[in-house]
């Protein structure tokens, strides 16, 4: 499994990211605090409060080829006091 944190931010920034995910067969899963979405899904990911970086979950374990095309939306995980 890999792990790494995105800011999606923006309509476009999330309509993108659904896109990337879903030309890979495997899991993708995002998640912020206690609540886990599947990263393919739109609605999932708009119930999450986007103005704060969320963990991306890669379930496999060549996830290269995904990583360099989600890279530009990779940022530093929020401080927890925020």
């Amino acid at each position: 499994m890999i792990t790494f944190h995105v800011l999606l931010n923006t309509v476009d920034k999330v309509k993108e990211f659904v896109k990337i995910s879903s030309r890979y067969p495997f899991e993708i899963d995002l998640s912020s605090g206690r609540y886990v979405v599947d990263g393919k899904s739109i609605m999932g990911i708009f119930s999450f409060d986007l103005h704060k970086p969320v963990e991306v979950r890669v379930l496999a374990h060549n996830a290269d080829q995904f990583m360099r095309d989600v890279e530009h939306l990779i940022v530093e995980p929020a401080p927890d006091n925020e």
